[in-house]
């Protein structure tokens, strides 16, 4: 009995390792293809692929980081995801108090508090909202005075606002137009869920890169949280897709096919990532998909920096800034591609 669970246990180690060594391969040769190839989604701006020289390319990060680089990409994460949760509870940014540190200090935009009609929502958002403001003050009060500053963030509404931009290379709206995240509860949970599933990701991918089992710990927790998050968000996008806004407790409008709209995005951050295949939408109404993971094992999918850079700057290639942070992260993890 003992003989034959070990025997199942190594086989088992073995095939899941030989799985990720498979996905890892399959990842690089995708993402050699679409650094050729290019684009964003269908209807995306192409990319001038032309002007991209060796120099550019070698922005990419080819040292290892320490735990405190790896601590401050996740802290230009969590002011992101924090500037926005604040914006569509509260109508302003995070504390002056927690956006200090070192680099260039920036000033996040965004848009009004969002007009909730579904109590729930208005309670969820604000439930998530000090959650994110208490990882941006747990990671910061990790590294002292090594703390990045928060960079510029933009989180505005707008046609050529960072959501629309998104929204508009995924095929959600049309060229020009403006997606307003903080318009209802029903735009609200898309453009949380757009954020939040990429933080998730990064987390995962950054997590070999930790070696203090502590901060290693500390990271494992935050994940969690993120998990809880993206799994509330999700599910609420499916009540809403099912059985209308009256599922949510008030009468939240429903404008944007849930299930369409996610799965666009997800295609559009799998393109931006260069795998073209490490994201999910919701599923459908018959069949839910309230994990974003990989569908053959349920394991959540993983993202380097550098492919959270991609889909956060809006850019397959390998740059320093744009979309979110239009002036790049704060750090020395700060090159895309």
């Amino acid at each position: 009995m003992g003989d034959s669970a070990t025997a199942n246990d190594t086989a088992g180690a073995a095939a899941l390792e030989a799985l990720l060594e498979r996905r890892s391969r399959r990842r690089k040769g995708r993402r050699g293809f679409f650094r050729v190839a290019g684009g964003f989604a269908a209807g995306a701006v192409a990319l001038n692929m032309a002007g991209m020289d060796k120099a550019t390319v070698a922005l990419a990060q080819t040292s290892t980081p320490t735990d405190a680089d790896v601590l401050n990409f996740a802290l230009n994460l969590e002011y992101l995801e924090s500037n926005y949760y604040s914006f569509a509870v509260n109508g302003t940014g995070i504390s002056s108090g927690d956006v200090t540190g070192t680099g260039t200090q920036g000033v996040a935009t965004g848009g009004p508090a969002v007009p909730f009609a579904s109590p729930l929502v208005a309670k969820l958002a604000a439930e998530i909202a000090q959650d994110e403001r208490l990882h941006v003050e747990f990671l910061r009060s990790q590294l002292t005075s090594s703390a990045v500053a928060q960079p510029t963030i933009d989180l505005s509404v707008g046609p050529n606002s960072a959501f629309s931009k998104a929204a508009q290379g995924a095929g959600v709206i049309p060229a020009g137009a403006t997606f307003n995240p903080y318009a209802s509860d029903e735009t609200f949970l898309l453009g949380a869920t757009l954020l939040t599933d990429v933080g998730l990701s990064a987390y995962i991918g950054s997590s070999t890169l930790i070696s203090n089992k502590t901060y290693l710990q500390a990271a494992a927790g935050i994940l969690a949280v993120e998990a809880y998050h993206a799994s509330i968000l999700r599910t609420s996008l499916y009540a809403l897709g099912t059985m209308g806004g009256g599922a949510l407790g008030g009468t939240a409008a429903v404008t944007m096919d849930p299930f369409a709209t996610t799965a666009a995005i997800a295609a559009a951050r799998a393109k931006l990532d260069g795998t073209n295949s490490d994201d999910n939408g919701i599923g459908s109404a018959q069949t839910p998909t309230i994990i974003d993971a990989d569908q053959t094992t349920s394991i959540a999918y993983g993202r380097t920096p550098a492919e959270v850079l991609n889909i956060v700057y809006l850019n397959p290639a390998a740059v320093t800034a744009g979309g979110f942070f239009p002036a790049g992260v704060n750090g020395t993890v700060n090159t895309s591609g």
